[in-house]
């Protein structure tokens, strides 16, 4: 398992980052090139929450999310179709409230309703699949996208942004739980350091066949 650990960096600011782009869920869907998709077609599915974020021990209001900056980094790298999972109820923009939501829905093995329409798996080879680590797993509406979709051969490559405990169970559970999907090498990436994790991010896609070009450097 590549488990990228990135160091204690300065973070810049992400409310720069934020009036640069719009959210990868409102950009028109892309057909990959040749030289972006090694594996076939690749969806990037990923979702990510902004508003109050644990920072170093303390809290930080992002504009954009963690997971999100590192899924703007993917996309841009390799050119690949996008689905944002948004949650129809979405969650609280306070911290608290959030972690507190996230244990009842855990404890109740809840599946959150997404918004929008959930897209097919059958037109993709490999799935890139994002999220932020909340209580050592995925969050549950991860879950609610896993069972509306069919895995079967699918190649799944995870992500995640994270505080404290890097993968925690979510590479297990998803080793469990996708069915005939074979999960590939993930990357983890320290929720604090996530504007730095560009040379991460290419260093992943490369290792795990995303990006040719990277890999011939």
């Amino acid at each position: 398992m590549l488990r990228t650990a990135l160091g204690v960096l300065s973070v810049g600011a992400l409310a720069g980052l934020a009036a640069c782009a719009p959210p990868l869920a409102q950009r028109p869907m892309s057909t990959p090139t040749s030289s972006a998709s090694g594996s076939g077609r690749v969806l990037l599915v990923y979702f990510s929450r902004a508003g109050e974020n644990y920072y170093y021990g303390d809290r930080r209001t992002l504009d954009v999310g963690n997971t999100e900056v590192v899924a703007r980094m993917i996309s841009d790298r390799i050119g690949c179709d996008v689905f944002r999972i948004e949650a129809a109820d979405p969650y609280p923009a306070d911290y608290e409230q959030t972690v507190a939501r996230n244990v009842r829905e855990e404890q109740q093995d809840a599946r959150p309703a997404i918004a929008g329409t959930i897209p097919s798996l059958e037109d993709y080879d490999t799935i890139v699949l994002g999220s932020p680590v909340w209580n050592v797993r995925a969050p549950m509406i991860m879950w609610t996208f896993a069972d509306a979709v069919d895995w079967s051969g699918k190649r799944v490559l995870p992500f995640v942004t994270y505080a404290v405990s890097d993968f925690g169970s979510v590479v297990d559970d998803y080793t469990k739980r996708l069915g005939a999907a074979t999960i590939g090498e993930g990357l983890a990436v320290q929720g604090e350091t996530a504007t730095d994790a560009t040379d991460d991010v290419a260093r992943w896609l490369a290792h795990v066949g995303l990006d040719k070009k990277e890999a011939q450097k």
